[in-house]
C-alpha cells in the first residue's frame, strides 16, 4: 500500500501533545493493556483456593503484611499500567459489594483477557465481535447460575447453609485450621443482625497471646479502656451519657491572652472560678440521671473525683470509633452540651463491668439497647496472624450478611464455573458468525478457575477439569474438586457451598472489566508534572 503522507504535505507531522506526553496506539496499546493485566492476574492467582499461597508485602517503612486476600494484595501495589489499575479497581468493587471473591474476580478477568488476546492475534477477530460474544456468553452463564441457585428450606437449613458458606470462605484463609469454630462465631454474629447488613454492630478486638481457637464471641460491646481510681467496677441497669466535650478546664487556660494580677490571691480566685465552672458542668451532666459517663476527650482529676464521689462510672478518652459504635449499640445520642436533659437520649445496658481479656483490662457492656451488638475477641500468637485473621473473618461476615437477605446458594469447588461453562458451550453451538468463537473462549475462561484451584493444590489440573466437564455434561452439577482427596467429589455431600450473590457479582464484574480493556486501542499518558526548582537563583 502507498505510504501515508503527513497532513498538510509537511515532512514532519504537527505536534499535538505537549512535550514528554506519551501515546501508544493500536496493537502496542492493546499489548500493553493485556500484558499489564495478565501480569497482575498471574501475581494473585497462586493465592486462589484452599491450598493457595500467601504473599509477604513490605511497605517503605519496613512494616510487613502476610496475606492471601486478593483485595489487600492489589491495593498494596504501586502500579503504572492503566489496565492493571482497572483490575485493582475491580477487586475493590467486589470487596465493597460482597466482601469476598476478590481473587476469583481478578483471575476470571485475566483468563478472559488471555482468551481475547488469542482471538485477536490468532483468529484476527475485531474487538467489537469479541465483546458481543462475551456479552452473549455472560448472559448465558448468569442464566445458568440462576437455574442452579437453590433456597434453603426453613431456619435450620438456612443456618446449616450459612455455616457451609462460612467454612468455604474461611477454608482458603489463615483461619482454615479452625474454620468450624470461626464459622460458628461468624454465623452467630450475623444472625444477631436480623437481616441487617450494617456490620458496625459487630466489633472485632485483637489480643495477642493464646491460639486462634481461644477466640470467642461476646454478647454486647467491649471498650478497650480502664476505669478511674476508686470508681465502681460494676453497674447494673446502666443509664449511659455518651459525650464529646472538654472536661479539662479546671485550670487557667486562656489562649492568646495574658492575665496580669498583683497578688497570688487573685490568681487563686481565677482558678477557683474555673473550678466552679467545671463543677457546675458536672452537675448539669448528673442532672440527666446517668450512672455511666463516657467522654471522647480527657476527664481531668477534679471532675473524675466529682463523679467517683457520687458513684458514677466515668470513662475518658474513648476514641472516636468507640464513642460512635457505643452510641449506636446503646441507643444514646452523642452530647456536647448539657443544658436540656429532657431532650437528650441516654443509652441503656443491663450491665457495665470491668473484665480481663488476656492480660488487658477492658469494660464490657452487656444487654445493650440494640440486641444486635456483639464483639468478636480474636486471639493469636503474633500481630501478623491477628491482622490476617481479622481480614479473613471480615470477609466471612460480609458474605454472610449479604447472603441472609438473599439466601440463595450454589455449589463451590469449581462446580458452578463448570456448570456455567457447559451452558455457554451449548449457546456457542447455536451462535451464528465469528461471535461463536468468543462465546467458546468465555467458556474456556470459566474452566480456567477450577484449573487454577487444582494447580494450586498440586493436582493434575487437566485430568480433573476434564473429569468434571464430562460429569457436568451428563447433568451432575454437584461435581467439583475435592482438594483433600485430589479427585472429583460431590460438593453437596462435602458441604462446599458459596453465595449466589458472590458468584453472580464475580461473573458480571469480570466480564465488564475484560470488555473495557479489550475495547482499548489508544493509551495517552500526560506529561509528568515538572518539579519546581526550590533554588531558582
Amino acid at each position: 500500500s502507498a505510504p501515508q503522507s503527513n497532513p498538510f504535505g509537511l515532512s514532519v507531522g504537527p505536534q499535538v501533545y505537549s512535550d514528554n506526553a506519551y501515546e501508544e496506539k493500536g496493537e502496542n496499546a492493546r499489548l500493553s493493556s493485556f500484558v499489564g493485566a495478565l501480569a497482575l492476574t498471574d501475581l494473585v492467582k497462586t493465592t486462589l483456593g484452599p491450598k493457595g499461597m500467601d504473599k509477604i508485602l513490605q511497605s517503605q517503612s519496613g512494616s510487613i503484611t502476610v496475606t492471601n486476600d486478593g483485595a489487600t494484595i492489589l491495593q498494596s501495589l504501586v502500579i503504572d499500567n492503566p489496565a492493571a489499575k482497572l483490575l485493582i479497581e475491580l477487586s475493590k468493587a467486589q470487596d465493597e459489594a460482597v466482601g469476598d471473591g476478590t481473587t476469583s474476580v481478578c483471575v476470571l478477568a485475566g483468563e478472559l483477557l488471555r482468551q481475547a488476546e488469542a482471538l485477536i492475534d490468532v483468529e484476527r477477530l475485531h474487538p467489537g465481535v469479541i465483546i458481543s460474544g462475551f456479552r452473549i456468553a455472560a448472559k448465558a452463564a448468569l442464566d445458568e447460575l440462576e437455574g442452579l441457585a437453590r433456597l434453603p428450606e426453613g431456619e435450620a437449613q438456612l443456618r446449616e447453609r450459612l455455616l457451609n458458606i462460612a467454612r468455604t470462605t474461611l477454608s482458603s484463609k489463615v483461619l482454615s485450621q479452625a474454620k468450624d469454630h470461626f464459622a460458628e462465631i461468624a454465623v452467630n454474629a450475623v444472625l444477631r443482625l436480623k437481616g441487617s447488613t450494617n456490620l458496625d454492630h459487630i466489633q472485632i478486638i485483637k489480643k495477642g497471646g493464646g491460639s486462634l481457637k481461644d477466640s470467642v464471641l461476646e454478647e454486647g460491646f467491649i471498650l478497650e479502656k480502664s476505669l478511674g481510681v476508686g470508681q465502681p467496677k460494676r453497674i447494673e441497669n446502666a443509664r449511659i451519657v455518651v459525650a464529646n466535650t472538654p472536661m479539662d478546664t479546671d485550670k487557667v487556660k486562656i489562649y492568646g491572652a495574658s492575665v496580669k494580677v498583683d497578688s497570688l490571691v487573685k490568681s487563686a480566685a481565677i482558678e477557683a472560678a474555673e473550678r466552679d465552672k467545671m463543677l457546675q458542668k458536672c452537675e448539669r451532666i448528673l442532672a440527666h440521671g446517668c450512672n455511666v459517663f463516657i467522654n471522647r476527650q480527657l476527664i481531668y482529676n477534679r471532675p473524675e473525683q466529682f463523679f467517683t464521689e457520687r458513684g458514677v462510672m466515668a470513662i475518658e478518652h474513648a476514641d472516636f470509633d468507640g464513642v460512635e459504635r457505643l452510641a449506636l449499640v446503646s441507643g444514646a445520642d452523642i452530647l456536647s452540651t448539657f443544658d436540656d436533659p429532657a431532650s437528650a437520649t441516654l443509652g441503656t445496658a443491663a450491665l457495665v463491668e470491668e473484665a480481663m481479656i488476656g492480660e488487658d483490662t477492658v469494660i464490657r457492656f452487656s444487654g445493650c439497647a440494640k440486641r444486635e451488638a456483639c464483639t468478636v475477641v480474636l486471639r493469636a500468637a503474633n500481630n501478623q496472624i491477628l491482622d490476617e485473621a481479622e481480614r479473613s473473618l471480615h470477609d466471612a461476615l460480609c458474605v454472610l450478611s449479604q447472603t441472609v437477605p438473599d439466601p440463595r446458594f450454589v455449589h463451590g469447588g469449581g462446580a458452578a464455573e463448570l456448570a456455567m461453562s457447559v451452558a455457554v458451550d451449548k449457546i456457542a453451538a447455536s451462535t451464528p458468525g465469528k461471535a461463536a468463537l468468543a462465546v467458546e473462549a468465555f467458556a474456556r475462561a470459566l474452566r480456567g478457575l477450577p484449573r487454577v484451584i487444582a494447580e494450586n493444590g498440586g493436582l493434575d489440573a487437566a485430568e480433573i477439569v476434564a473429569a468434571m466437564r464430562s460429569a457436568h455434561q451428563a447433568g451432575d452439577h454437584t461435581a467439583g474438586i475435592d482438594i483433600v482427596k485430589g479427585e472429583v467429589g460431590d460438593m453437596e455431600k462435602l458441604g462446599i457451598t458459596e453465595s449466589f450473590k458472590l458468584k453472580s457479582q464475580m461473573v458480571r464484574s469480570a466480564a465488564e472489566a475484560a470488555e473495557m480493556i479489550v475495547r482499548v486501542d489508544d493509551i495517552i499518558k500526560a506529561a509528568p508534572r515538572k518539579r519546581e526548582d526550590p533554588h531558582p537563583h
